[in-house]
């Protein structure tokens, strides 16, 4: 999931001493809980405190395979999005968790409260996602765009809004904001695809992150709580 510009050629991005949450970290890749409103990498009008700049004030090395600009970086999030994301420390941890990612064996869900209460309560979202033609800082699902494929399931309901899980079958830019709001129900505080603004940003949490580790080929999982502004959002609902 990615909103993001590229980065100019010439990006070199620097360490800056930024506060990450570590889930999980060893010599061959990071886990972080990543806030909503970090961008992942540097872009125009982002030359500064990223999740990047950041990883790089970790110290240690980090994997070049995804460019310069990018040192680490194996998939994105959304500068809304929070949760967990992965980065590697050497290219050979990249390329393995990149092809896990191609192959759909790295599984990420996530957590999103939508406006209204999805019908059926358990469902595949299918459609291809590419520009939106009448708005293009907007993606949407277009005829010629690229197959996109997300799980749901309805978890709970109350206050106008409904708690979903979604489990990504491929990777689409704003793939989940833009299924879910062609779905009738967009993500609550998501203002670029109809979900108004409470909240303050789209209220969409990468909850859980499973591959299996690059060099020991063992399986690894992990899960973190709902995001506090969004727990406390949900709490608030009657």
């Amino acid at each position: 999931m990615s909103g993001y510009l590229e980065p100019t050629a010439s990006s070199t991005p620097v360490a800056e001493a930024i506060p990450l949450e570590i889930v999980y970290q060893d010599d061959q890749l990071v886990v972080v809980n990543k806030p909503a409103g970090m961008v992942v990498h540097p872009a125009p009008g982002h030359s500064s405190g990223t999740l990047v700049h950041a990883l790089l004030g970790l110290g240690g090395t980090w994997s070049a395979a995804g460019g310069q600009a990018r040192p680490g970086i194996v998939h994105r999030l959304d500068r809304g999005t929070s949760g967990l994301i992965l980065a590697a420390r050497t290219d050979r941890a990249h390329r393995s968790l990149s092809a896990q990612l191609a192959e759909r064996r790295l599984r990420r869900s996530y957590l999103a409260l939508v406006r209204g209460r999805p019908s059926p309560l358990l469902g595949i979202l299918e459609g291809p996602i590419g520009r939106d033609p009448r708005q293009r800082l907007r993606m949407a699902v277009v005829e010629k765009g690229r197959w996109a494929r997300t799980r749901y399931r309805v978890l709970e309901s109350k206050g106008g809004h409904t708690l979903v899980r979604c489990e990504l079958d491929t990777g689409r830019t704003h793939q989940i904001r833009v299924h879910l709001a062609a779905l009738g129900h967009p993500v609550t505080g998501d203002e670029l695809y109809g979900g108004g603004t409470a909240g303050g940003r789209p209220m969409l949490h990468a909850q859980r992150i499973a591959f299996v580790h690059p060099l020991s080929g063992a399986e690894m999982s992990f899960e973190i709580d709902l995001a506090p502004d969004m727990a406390a959002f949900w709490a608030g609902l009657k």
